[in-house]
């Protein structure tokens, strides 16, 4: 035969050494995906929640649709109206929010205004 008895004998064994060895890439190349990719990701939603959380009424926002328009008012926790033009109001997703360009003067309450 083309291999002797010996040679196959050692190479059935396995040593552990080796196999970490060979395991090694693989985690180091875990652990530089999650420091570059995943991190900054998670990061990246996490304060896109938060901008969408405090959006309130008066801010200027941009849409992933690429519109801008100034906030009317806030619908409820999924939902806002959107002036776009004089007069043109849309509702929009607040996910579908992409960005604050300025941020508007609170909401003034009507029953502060009674007082």
């Amino acid at each position: 035969m083309l291999i002797t008895p010996a040679y196959a004998q050692a190479a059935a064994g396995g040593d552990t050494t080796s196999m970490l060895t060979s395991l090694l890439p693989f985690a180091l190349i875990f652990v530089i995906m999650y420091f570059l990719v995943l991190r900054p990701q998670q990061k990246k939603v996490k304060d896109h929640n938060e901008l969408v959380k405090n959006l309130r009424r008066g801010d200027t926002v941009v849409t992933s649709g690429g519109l801008v328009g100034k906030v009317t008012k806030v619908v409820d926790d999924d939902q806002v109206e959107v002036e776009i033009a004089d007069g043109v109001r849309v509702r929009q997703m607040r996910q579908m929010v992409s960005g604050v360009r300025t941020k508007g003067e609170p909401a003034k309450d009507d029953s502060s205004a009674a007082s």
